[in-house]
């Protein structure tokens, strides 16, 4: 659920998937030449190369546009809309979307859980949610997980974000089985480090992906998990409950109950944060660990969706005092944070004397104003609705002047079951 792998840790995916998908990025323009800019298509949020987190980070921004209340540009929702493919997945990003995907596409579980998000919560398109649900079970692996890309294996990560977008669908993880009768749920709470794990420190954290057999401690994991098995997504409500966050319970009452593992997670993340208030990663090239900014924007949503804002509090004030140059510029790690402040009952708007909502804003298309009612194609008014069915305009091309249609051209609506 963290802002994002970086590009590097993507595009290190994609060689190491390259025999599922031989020709996988054959949808991605390649550059004019190495020096090239980007090209950053009208509608889409940020100056970044788009290539491995468009849809990603378009998700977030719209998804935290709505939970402060705000109505999204008609061009930002369009973009993201004719992103889809005609079977319900997503791609990272596709640069001419009137071009329809292929065999060569390269699909992308975590996009495609990432607008389901999104548009569930923006209401009002029904179908595209359900299409990319669908695609989402299809592409379910044996053992009930997921991976970044189909018929690879799974990963905690692609697994957890899955699971959060079926949840904010409506759906049942437990009930969302593979062809081998494994629930969602259980290709989850397999990456987990239960009780007999060591060190001690360790239970309760859940490993990426097992390395040469043994689960790891991963912290960006660990947070997507807990969320998952909460049954939550990006978007958590602020809840009234705040208790200290405990250990992994040992012996484990029921090893296979999603919640009980989520506590258990949330107790391992509440530990991590106690020595600095933040948590610690390698980057790529670095011999020594670094402040982590987004698994620390995680924990805290995480935490706090698990009803410990407690546990959260020095955390989120380290990120208020230290995330301002990492989400510069960054739609992705804008709306992370308007989520974690959103979660924590914070004012995303004086979030360490930075508006995070004015930041997030300037990423991208300004959001329609509080004091403009948008019309509907039979001139009639749009009633407010909290947020809800903003997406009436995707059918509403030539009135919106924006090449709806051509960017919808290629789609054609094929929603498959």
């Amino acid at each position: 659920m963290n802002v994002r792998r970086s590009a590097a840790a993507l595009a290190a995916s994609a060689v190491l998937c390259v025999g599922v998908a031989p020709a996988a990025l054959a949808d991605t323009a390649p550059p004019a030449s190495p020096s090239a800019p980007p090209v950053i298509p009208s509608g889409l949020f940020g100056k970044s190369d788009p290539t491995y987190d468009g849809v990603w980070r378009q998700s977030f921004a719209l998804l935290a546009q709505h939970t402060v209340g705000l109505k999204p540009s008609r061009e930002a929702l369009v973009w993201l809309a004719g992103q889809q493919c005609d079977n319900g997945g997503f791609a990272s990003f596709r640069p001419n979307a009137a071009l329809a995907c292929d065999a060569n596409t390269m699909y992308d579980t975590n996009a495609t859980a990432a607008a389901v998000q999104a548009m569930k919560a923006l209401g009002g398109q029904d179908a595209l949610v359900k299409s990319s649900v669908d695609w989402l079970k299809s592409v379910q692996n044996e053992d009930g997980g997921w991976s970044y890309v189909p018929g690879s294996p799974s990963d905690a990560n692609s697994t957890a974000v899955v699971i959060s977008a079926l949840s904010a669908a409506g759906q049942k993880p437990a009930e969302v089985k593979s062809k081998a009768g494994k629930s969602a749920y259980e290709g989850l709470l397999s990456f987990q480090l239960g009780c007999t794990a060591e060190p001690a420190a360790d239970r309760g954290s859940f490993a990426y992906q097992p390395a040469d057999g043994k689960l790891l401690a991963n912290a960006d994991a660990t947070a997507a998990a807990a969320l998952a098995g909460l049954g939550k997504g990006a978007a958590v409500v602020p809840s009234a409950e705040n208790t200290p966050a405990a250990p992994l319970v040992c012996p484990a009452a029921n090893a296979a109950d999603p919640a009980a593992a989520a506590q258990g997670a949330a107790g391992y993340l509440a530990e991590a944060l106690k020595k600095d208030g933040h948590l610690m990663a390698v980057t790529p090239g670095a011999d020594q660990p670094t402040p982590d900014t987004g698994n620390t924007a995680d924990a805290v949503i995480t935490l706090a969706a698990a009803g410990h804002k407690e546990s959260a509090a020095g955390a989120l004030e380290w990120l208020k005092a230290n995330s301002a140059e990492w989400a510069k510029g960054s739609p992705a790690a804008l709306g992370t944070l308007v989520l974690a402040a959103h979660a924590t009952g914070t004012d995303p708007k004086s979030f360490g004397g930075t508006d995070l909502v004015a930041a997030l804003n300037a990423t991208g298309p300004a959001p329609q104003g509080a004091d403009t009612e948008a019309t509907k194609v039979n001139g009639e008014k749009d009633k407010p609705s909290s947020g809800q069915n903003v997406w009436w305009i995707v059918g509403a091309g030539a009135a919106a002047g924006i090449g709806i249609g051509i960017l919808l051209s290629g789609r054609r609506k094929k929603n498959r079951s």
